[in-house]
C-alpha cells in the first residue's frame, strides 16, 4: 500500500527508485497480470522493435485512453491498427510537413501580436503552447481554424486526459455509464470535443472535393472510400479526429513548454537558439527549407524530448512467452517500458540528468542521426507502432522555437515547476513567465 501512495504522489521518483534498487527489468509483486518494468535500452528495443509481433496494446493504459479517443490509431490493437495506419499515412506525406511552416508562421504571429499589446505580461506558457499547437494541428490536419474554440478545447483535452490517468491508476473505478462526479466531468469534456468535431465535419461537407481531386488533408482521407470502397462510420471518423486533436497537440505543446523552461535557465543555449532564430526571421521565415539552418534549435528539441518524453510510459501485453533482458516473461504479462528511464540509462547517456543539447550534434554541427535513431532514444515509441505524427511534431516544434526565440524575452515567475506525469509530462501548476515581445527591426 505504501508503494501505491508513492506511485500516485510522485510516479517519476518511483520509477527512478525501482531502477536504482532493482535494475533493468523489474517484476512487480502483482500476480494478475504478471507486471514488469523495463528501463534497459536494449530490452526496450526487444519489446518494441525486434519482437514487436509478440506484444499487443490490450492494456489498461490504452483501454482507458480509448474512453476519449475510441479504439483508433493510438489505442487500437494489432489487426485494427494496421488498416488504419495504411489509410492515414498519406496525411503525413512530405508535402504536409512543408505546409506546417505556413501555419506556424501565422499562428505564432497572431500570438506574438496579442502579447505585444502590453509592454510586459505574465503568460502561462504551458497554456499558451497548448493553444498554439491546437491551432497548428487544426489547420495542418483538418484545414480548420480551431482558434475560436481553443480555450474550450484545451480545457476539455486537459480535463479528459487527467481523468483518464486517474482511472488508469484506479482500475476498479466505476464505468463511464455510472454518473459519478468524475465520470460526469469526463462526459462533459468528451462532449466539448465532440462539438468541435461536429462543426469541423459540417464545414467540410459544405465544401466537398470535386471528382478526381486529391485529398487536401487528413479530413478528406477520413471521409473518402478505402481500397475496398468502404467508408468510415460517423463514430469512426469522430474517434480518429479526436485522437489527432488530443495526441497531435498535447505532445508538441508539452515539448515546447519544457523547451522554454530549459532555455530560460540555460541562457548560453538560449543565445545560440536566438542567433538561429534571428537569421531565419530576418529572411521572412521560418519556412520548411529553414530547418537545416536550425540545427541547434533542433538539438534543443531532441534534448527536451529526451528529458521529458511525451510518452513517459509505453505499455504492452505479451501475446506469448518470451525472454527480455535475461528474464523469462509469461504470455499475458504486462510490460511497462519507461522512456523516462531509458532516456537516462547510464549505459548510453553521459550526465543523463543534465540538459546538454550538444549531445545530439557532431563536431561539425550536424545532427547525430545514430543517436536520434538509436535504441536509447524513444520519445515517440519505436518499431512498427512508432507514432505516425513524429515527423510532424518535430518539424512543428523546431519551427515554433525558430519563429519566437529571437522575438521574446522570458523570465520565469516563481520556482522551477515540478514535472507531473499525466498522459504527457506537464509542469504542475502551469509555467508562468514574464514575456516581453521585442519590436521588429
Amino acid at each position: 500500500m505504501r508503494s501505491i501512495s508513492v506511485i500516485r504522489r510522485d510516479p517519476l521518483a518511483f520509477l527512478n527508485r525501482m531502477y536504482v534498487d532493482y535494475g533493468d527489468v523489474v517484476q512487480f509483486p502483482i500476480p494478475d497480470p504478471p507486471t514488469y518494468l523495463i528501463s534497459n535500452p536494449m530490452a526496450a528495443r526487444h519489446v518494441l522493435v525486434s519482437n514487436a509481433r509478440s506484444y499487443g496494446k490490450k492494456t489498461i493504459q490504452y483501454t482507458t485512453l480509448s474512453l476519449v479517443t475510441g479504439e483508433r490509431l493510438l489505442t487500437a490493437d494489432t489487426d485494427v491498427w494496421r488498416a488504419q495506419r495504411r489509410r492515414l499515412q498519406p496525411a503525413f506525406h512530405h508535402s504536409t510537413l512543408e505546409l506546417i511552416a505556413e501555419h506556424v508562421r501565422a499562428s505564432t504571429e497572431k500570438m506574438l501580436s496579442t502579447w505585444s499589446q502590453e509592454s510586459s505580461t505574465v503568460i502561462d506558457m504551458d497554456a499558451a503552447m497548448m493553444h498554439l499547437a491546437l491551432d497548428v494541428v487544426g489547420k495542418s490536419l483538418f484545414g480548420s481554424d480551431l482558434s475560436a474554440d481553443a480555450d474550450r478545447l484545451a480545457r476539455a483535452t486537459i480535463e479528459a486526459l487527467d481523468i483518464v490517468v486517474k482511472k488508469a491508476q484506479s482500475p476498479l473505478s466505476p464505468p463511464l455509464r455510472i454518473p459519478t462526479p468524475t465520470n460526469l466531468s469526463l462526459r462533459r469534456a468528451i462532449a466539448n470535443l465532440d462539438d468541435a468535431v461536429d462543426r469541423m465535419l459540417a464545414e467540410r461537407r459544405a465544401r466537398p472535393l470535386s471528382a478526381g481531386d486529391p485529398p487536401r488533408d487528413m479530413l478528406d482521407l477520413l471521409l473518402a472510400e478505402d481500397e475496398q470502397g468502404q467508408t468510415m462510420s460517423a463514430q469512426e471518423i469522430r474517434s480518429q479526429i479526436i485522437t489527432f486533436i488530443v495526441a497531435g497537440h498535447e505532445t508538441v505543446a508539452s515539448a515546447l513548454t519544457w523547451a522554454w523552461q530549459l532555455l530560460s535557465t540555460h541562457p548560453e543555449v538560449f543565445e545560440r537558439v536566438r542567433a538561429e532564430s534571428a537569421a531565419v526571421v530576418a529572411s521572412g521565415g521560418p519556412y520548411f527549407t529553414d530547418l537545416d539552418r536550425c540545427r541547434v534549435t533542433a538539438a534543443v528539441v531532441d534534448e527536451v524530448l529526451r528529458l521529458y518524453p511525451p510518452a513517459w510510459l509505453i505499455t504492452r501485453r505479451s501475446l506469448e512467452a518470451d525472454e527480455v533482458g535475461g528474464v523469462e516473461i509469461p504470455s499475458g504479462a504486462l510490460m511497462i517500458v519507461s522512456p523516462w528511464l531509458v532516456h537516462r540509462h547510464p549505459s548510453l547517456w553521459d550526465r543523463p540528468h543534465q540538459f546538454i543539447p550538444d549531445r545530439f550534434l557532431d563536431e561539425s554541427g550536424q545532427r547525430r542521426r545514430e543517436v536520434i535513431n538509436g535504441p536509447g532514444y524513444i520519445p515517440f515509441g519505436a518499431g512498427p507502432r512508432l507514432c505516425i505524427g513524429r515527423d510532424m511534431a518535430l518539424v512543428e516544434a523546431v519551427l515554433v522555437l525558430a519563429a519566437m526565440a529571437s522575438r521574446i524575452d522570458i523570465v520565469p515567475v516563481g520556482p522551477s515547476p515540478r514535472a507531473m506525469p499525466l498522459v504527457t509530462i506537464r509542469p504542475e501548476g502551469g509555467l508562468p513567465m514574464r514575456v516581453t515581445v521585442k519590436p521588429q527591426p
